[in-house]
């Protein structure tokens, strides 16, 4: 537990979830952010990253998959303690969740208590990245469900477990869909679209790609 004086609350870093199909430039928005970053890449397209010179990259591989829960935590906490990030971005955490699951089915036949043991490590990790007070990217792939109803309304959602998503983008800042559309990127934050979707930072619901680190002042309720 911590106590700050009114005047002196400190400012953290910021939380982006990003899902979206396979191509949208999902890695690619690693790039917007200025400083030193970490990328942890659970499915090896590290490709969209090959002309920077501010990102570095732990990528991992099959045989990683037995131990990925203790691997994971392990890097995060040693590199997070290191203080020479300012960025740490979770690639791909649709593969970070099918390995944790994965690994979590081997260890129980308890369908039920594999999903809430599932669940429980991802808030756990959601909320070690909150209290690094750093930037954090993470992307997702999306499922399309198709349309439904007259509107079309919540046809997108994050590749993940339900209330695993929840558990792990609890502590997130904005969760939003990214997608392609005549050859623009953008990225959907629109609640009302019924979409995995949220914006706590301003009040913009639709934006361009290269514009996800731009903020404007809420409107006052």
């Amino acid at each position: 537990m911590k106590f700050y004086k009114a005047g002196e609350i400190p400012k953290v870093g910021n939380m982006y979830f990003i899902y979206g199909d396979g191509g949208t430039g999902k890695t690619s928005l690693t790039k917007l952010f200025d400083g030193r970053k970490l990328l942890l890449s659970f499915d090896g397209s590290t490709n969209a990253l090959t002309d920077t010179d501010d990102i570095d990259v732990i990528s991992f591989e099959y045989s990683d998959a037995p131990n990925m829960q203790k691997l994971v935590m392990s890097y995060l906490s040693k590199q997070i303690a290191k203080g020479e990030y300012q960025v740490i971005v979770l690639d791909n955490t649709t593969a970070l969740q099918n390995w944790v699951l994965e690994n979590i089915d081997g260890a129980s036949k308890d369908g039920r208590q594999n999903y809430l043991k599932l669940q429980t490590w991802f808030r756990k990790l959601g909320d070690f990245l909150r209290e690094s007070n750093l930037n954090i990217l993470a992307t997702a792939h999306q499922i399309d469900n198709g349309s439904t109803g007259l509107d079309g309304k919540g046809r997108f959602e994050a590749d993940m477990n339900g209330r695993t998503f929840n558990a792990f983008t609890g502590p997130f800042d904005v969760v939003g869909r990214i997608y392609k559309d005549n050859g623009e990127r953008f990225i959907d934050l629109d609640t009302e679209n019924g979409n995995h979707a949220k914006n706590r930072l301003d009040d913009r619901t639709l934006i361009k790609a290269y514009e996800l680190l731009n903020t404007e002042k809420k409107e006052d309720k």
